[in-house]
């Protein structure tokens, strides 16, 4: 077998573009595959960690339109302030439901973007109000500062948390120092002042969620007031939502909670109201959902791009069939000399698996590399599957074997005497 493996060596060196052209679709093909599930492995990974930093393990809890009996939707109807949400209605849901409860979010963004400004200093800010349930369900990494306090839900100043990001831009890095500034935003209409109470971490979106890999200077950053401050600026009177975000605590069953949480505000709040009604949904199972998305779509790519391993495997049997044609009088000579069809068939095997072999890891490091590069262009680490490797190195033996045992078959089944006289 050595002498075989040799034998195969010394054939590629002597015909090394022959070789490589050989080994092009099997490079090409194993390259894909790879490239492909490490990328969505990656993507499908930044995904579910994007989700759930969003809030992915947590249930949403809205209002909504109410079908009517035929299961249709009067959309031409307005949401008025006595069909939305509202304190006392959270306050109740919060004492009915504080054993399954860790923190209910509150969070409201306004629509433009504003732009903070000293000088030529400036970053670009959204305008997000929240409320403590927003910071005890750890949405932000506080490097510096502190979360809000009572008095701060109460107006009695306008405060924010501002990200690393702007501190950046406005301070210099400095963090120490942006504490307790006064951060002036220019919005499309007011200048809005606050005093910077905390610095959190800002952490970009990938690509696929909208996002950039990396932070710029003109990286849009949430600012975060209290709830209150954002409705005030907002012109909005009293305090009303249309959805909040629960935390579960842990161990309770999210979709039998889902149940309970409508039940709740249909008996308590909207047994009356016929246009528009409260539904909680488990994010869970859309973050499932997504990924089993993620996973169908790489699979038919792989196995498109897996297509090319065939055309690979017929230019080897295409090369072998060269080459066993050019080395007819070898062949004779072997033959005559007493080696069995046994052995000639083992030696034309063995060469198409080494050229296989060869290009399966030129195809492994190929798709490592746009696989790393891909990832990489999404903000996330690569991630290779193992498995799928071992199975590119095992699939391109095969396919040495395959594609390689017609031409040896033929060589093997040479007569000598028609094979020395060949020239």
């Amino acid at each position: 077998m050595l002498d075989n493996i040799q034998l195969a060596l010394a054939s590629l060196r002597a015909n090394k573009m022959r070789a490589l052209l050989t080994m092009l679709g099997i490079i090409i093909g194993i390259g894909s595959v790879i490239a492909i599930v490490t990328v969505g492995n990656s993507l499908t990974a930044t995904v579910n960690e994007s989700l759930i930093s969003m809030g992915g393990n947590n249930l949403q809890v809205g209002v909504e339109y109410r079908p009517d009996e035929n299961g249709e939707y009067d959309y031409s109807v307005s949401m008025t302030q006595e069909d939305l949400l509202n304190d006392d209605m959270l306050e109740a849901f919060s004492r009915q439901f504080e054993q399954q409860t860790r923190a209910i979010v509150l969070r409201e963004s306004m629509g433009d973007t504003g732009q903070a400004q000293d000088g030529r200093l400036y970053a670009n800010v959204r305008l997000t109000g929240v409320n403590d349930g927003f910071f005890t369900a750890e949405k932000v990494d506080l490097v510096a500062g502190r979360p809000f306090r009572t008095q701060d839900y109460q107006g009695a100043r306008r405060v924010a948390i501002v990200s690393d990001q702007l501190v950046d831009n406005m301070f210099q890095g400095d963090i120490e120092k942006a504490l307790g500034q006064t951060l002036e935003v220019s919005l499309k209409e007011s200048v809005e002042s606050f005093a910077i109470v905390g610095v959190y971490h800002y952490q970009p979106q990938g690509l696929f969620l909208g996002g950039t890999p990396t932070a710029t200077k003109d990286t849009t950053t949430d600012l975060y007031m209290p709830i209150y401050t954002e409705q005030q600026i907002n012109g909005e009177s009293g305090h009303y939502y249309s959805y909040f975000e629960l935390v579960p605590q842990t161990g309770v069953d999210p979709d039998a909670l889902v149940q309970r949480i409508q039940s709740f505000f249909e008996k308590s709040f909207y047994g009356t109201n016929q246009r528009f009604m409260v539904k909680a949904y488990n994010l869970q199972n859309e973050m499932e959902s997504i990924t089993s998305v993620l996973d169908t779509i790489s699979l038919a790519i792989g196995v498109i791009a897996g297509i090319s391993l065939l055309v690979g495997g017929i230019g080897v049997m295409n090369i072998m069939l060269v080459s066993i044609t050019e080395r007819t009088r070898e062949i004779g000579v072997r033959k005559a000399l007493g080696a069995p069809a046994g052995a000639i068939r083992t030696q034309f095997i063995v060469e198409a698996m080494v050229i296989c072999l060869v290009g399966g890891v030129l195809g492994i490091l190929a798709g490592l590399g746009m696989g790393a590069i891909g990832a990489s262009l999404m903000g996330s680490p690569a991630r290779p599957n193992p498995g799928v490797i071992l199975a590119a190195v095992g699939f391109s033996m095969a396919i040495g074997v395959f594609f390689g045992y017609y031409p040896a078959s033929k060589a093997a089944r040479m007569d000598p005497i028609e094979a020395l006289r060949y020239e």
